[in-house]
């Protein structure tokens, strides 16, 4: 009997143990998970509430120390409408709201004048503050209205990457980047308000132990730097000042781990308003949504190629006669000027398109084509950003086309890649040989507080460790003693780069004799590089070669990256 009741006491103890955890669980949600949210909504309960008001995750920059940096964020207010019929002085409800928050006069008086229409929306985004004050005036037929909207406070910092949300029907969504590739994770499904506890408590439990952390809504957490994001903006809009390019963009990636910590295009935009914009291509992010014949820095992947494949070495010579014939085509350098008989290290020097054409015909265009698809060319690097574009590598085929396909693509023409697809394949020399992931997002932080990553895996090694020594030591010469005639040499970082100038195509008719795309690349420290960076400007003016306009840019990022980041010298 004794023991019975002993029982009974625990069962009861347990149970009411277990309510009171349940308790205190529901008051966290109820009180710090949800608590804006009962706010907000206890403020409407005497209000008509926006029908479009959504509810959304916000999206955050990280800086270098950990920190978060608001990027996207839903903020909230009212708007202000008025019932036309009820009011009776225009002139005198105009003066009283205008007193507390701008309001358009025209679209005021307009709205007005509308006697049969019931509802008129003539203020937007209106602080809290100010709403409390045009309340305490009672103006007949003047309704405050909750309101939230999408803000995005860092205005056109990393605009093409963030994106923003408008309308598709009658739901907003993510229409651009991270906003629309992350819409599903951004999205809430429910307001979160009046839930079963133990629906909700299981819901968190769920997120945390899913295979897939995005499968769950809550904030996207990104790799963006803001400091660096805004250093490589600065630079870009120095390009465009002093070159008047069509367009400029960039990319800094850690190019062990992928992540992309800063990718910016000019021209921009504000996402605050969008709908400003007169040229709305604005919007798209060209780093990952264009396709371009690149040019010389693909110089460099076809020397690793060649040297990987065991076809030459640095100590290879070939004879340079300044132009050949290849398929009935003229193949030239770029000044159409003979070296005679020259090691391999001056092909990279001196961007000599017969050198890279000597190496692809040295190994053989099958394996030419098979190391240029083996660095993820003609593939999408699956960037955690919309619309990636393939390159198109079709003129390669299986190795067995038209002599001057292979001639041409050696030195990055023929064939186009986007820049995404070229840092990710160019990293392959920063990364020991293996292929990166690029990617832009790093974690999933949700409702219940706790972040989860969200992680890159490492693609495949394409390169033997040995051949990207070899191939780093090269590039360090080039940017040491023939970029600017070493002008940009540091006496304790070595840096390995290197620049590229395109003829740009025109399409179905070769190319344009006058338009060139300019790129240039660039890791460091060399052989246990930080960054690597990746620039380009299509159709600069004034300036002839890459290695004028977009050098001393590189410089000033990776000047400005090695103080930021402290990086300790390396010679």
């Amino acid at each position: 009997m004794r023991s019975s009741i002993i029982v009974r006491i625990r069962i009861i103890c347990g149970v009411l143990i277990a309510l009171a955890i349940l308790l205190l669980l529901r008051l966290y949600f109820v009180q710090i998970v949800h608590g804006e949210e009962y706010r907000r909504d206890a403020q409407g309960q005497y209000v008509e509430q926006s029908p479009d008001t959504i509810n959304r995750g916000n999206i955050y920059f990280t800086t270098k120390d950990g920190a978060l940096v608001a990027a996207a964020v839903m903020q909230s207010g009212w708007r202000i409408a008025i019932t036309p019929k009820d009011i009776t002085d225009p002139e005198a409800v105009y003066a009283a709201l205008n007193a507390e928050t701008p309001i358009d006069s025209e679209k005021f008086f307009a709205s007005a004048a509308k006697v049969s229409d019931p509802y008129e929306e003539v203020g937007f985004r209106i602080a809290d503050d100010a709403a409390t004050k045009i309340r305490a005036k009672k103006l007949k037929g003047v309704l405050l209205v909750r309101d939230q909207w999408r803000a995005y406070p860092a205005e056109k910092l990393a605009a093409q990457t963030v994106g923003f949300i408008g309308y598709k029907g009658d739901m907003k969504v993510g229409v651009y980047g991270l906003e629309r590739q992350w819409n599903d994770t951004l999205t809430e499904t429910a307001s979160g308000l009046y839930v079963n506890p133990f629906a909700e408590i299981f819901t968190n439990v769920a997120a945390l132990v899913s295979s897939d952390p995005a499968s769950h809504q809550g904030d996207v957490i990104t790799s963006i730097e803001p400091f660096v994001q805004s250093q490589l903006e600065k630079t870009l809009d120095e390009v465009m000042r002093t070159y008047t390019p069509k367009q400029a963009g960039g990319i800094v990636m850690d190019p062990h781990t992928g992540e992309i910590v800063a990718m910016a295009m000019r021209p921009a935009f504000d996402p605050n308003t969008y709908n400003m914009v007169a040229d709305p291509s604005a919007y798209a992010n060209a780093l990952v949504e264009g396709r371009y014949e690149l040019g010389s820095i693909m110089k460099p992947l076809t020397m690793a190629a060649g040297i990987d494949a065991g076809a030459i070495s640095p100590a290879t010579t070939y004879n340079d006669k300044g132009c050949i014939e290849r398929s009935t085509k003229t193949i030239c350098n770029y000044d159409h000027k003979a070296r005679g008989v020259i090691p391999m290290q001056e092909i990279l020097n001196q961007s000599l398109n017969l050198g890279v054409t000597f190496i692809t015909d040295t190994m053989g265009h099958p394996v030419f084509t098979k190391y240029m698809k083996s660095f993820g060319l003609g593939e999408k690097t699956g960037v955690d950003v919309p619309n990636e574009v393939t390159g198109d590598l079709t003129t390669l085929g299986n190795g067995t086309g038209p002599d001057v396909n292979y001639a041409t693509a050696s030195f990055g023409q023929g064939i186009s890649v986007s820049p995404v697809e070229m840092i990710r394949a160019l990293a392959v020399l920063a990364n020991q040989g293996v292929l990166p992931n690029p990617h832009v997002v790093t974690g999933i932080r949700y409702d219940s507080g706790i972040t989860r990553s969200v992680v890159a895996t490492s693609g495949p090694q394409v390169l033997k460790p040995q051949t990207v020594t070899t191939v780093t030591n090269m590039l360090i010469k080039v940017y040491d003693d023939a970029l600017l005639h070493g002008e940009l040499k540091q006496e304790h970082y070595t840096v390995a780069a290197k620049t590229g100038t395109a003829q740009i195509p025109i399409p179905g008719q070769g190319y344009y004799p006058d338009r060139y795309l300019h790129s240039f690349f660039g890791y460091f420290p060399a052989h246990d590089p930080r960054f690597i960076v990746f620039l380009f400007a299509i159709q600069p003016h004034g300036v002839e070669y890459a290695s004028a306009s977009l050098a001393h840019p590189f410089f000033d990022i990776e000047q400005y990256l090695i103080h930021y980041y402290d990086i300790p010298p390396d010679r």
